[in-house]
């Protein structure tokens, strides 16, 4: 059976005539890494507002809009992603996003290893119950090993949450 482009909704979108996502997000990538640059570059194409919040100035690459101040971009459509799990700020950092009514947070980082920002956090006394709002592992499990699949597998998981699905395979 053959139809036409105009009886199927769903083929605007294959045929690029659907309008972009409206949805208001603002993708704030912390810490600069190759990982941040290509979240930021696939995210604006995605519909977010890319920000990079670099704390360090001599890691600030040139290209992106930087967050001078962090808590100028984080109200209730930002989407917030640690890069870097292995940096000495993620406990303040994290400390102070939690503070926010940001819409998500997340750290990078391995399922298999340890997650230290629950250390860190403990040891500022962020109470649990705002511990539990980072997640981690982050993105949908597609077996990420390069920057851009790590950020391909991130934007995924945001944009089904922004969607109101859960990601993977389920539909």
């Amino acid at each position: 059976m053959t139809h036409t482009h105009d009886e199927d909704p769903a083929c605007e979108v294959a045929h690029s005539d659907a309008p972009a996502a409206e949805g208001g997000r603002t993708l704030v990538a912390v810490f600069a890494s190759p990982v941040a640059d290509c979240l930021l570059r696939f995210g604006a194409e995605l519909g977010f507002r890319p920000v990079l919040y670099e704390p360090d100035p001599e890691r600030r690459p040139a290209g992106f809009t930087h967050a001078e101040r962090l808590a100028d971009h984080l109200d209730g459509s930002a989407d917030v992603v640690l890069t870097d799990h292995h940096r000495d700020e993620i406990g303040p950092i994290l400390r102070d996003v939690l503070k926010f009514p940001v819409r998500w947070v997340g750290i990078m980082g391995s399922a298999r290893h340890s997650a230290s920002h629950v250390r860190a956090l403990a040891e500022l006394g962020v109470p649990p119950e705002e511990v539990a709002r980072v997640h981690r592992p982050i993105g949908l499990n597609i077996g990420s090993r390069t920057p851009p699949e790590i950020a391909v597998a991130t934007l995924a998981g945001l944009i089904a949450d922004r969607n109101g699905r859960p990601g993977g395979f389920l539909f």
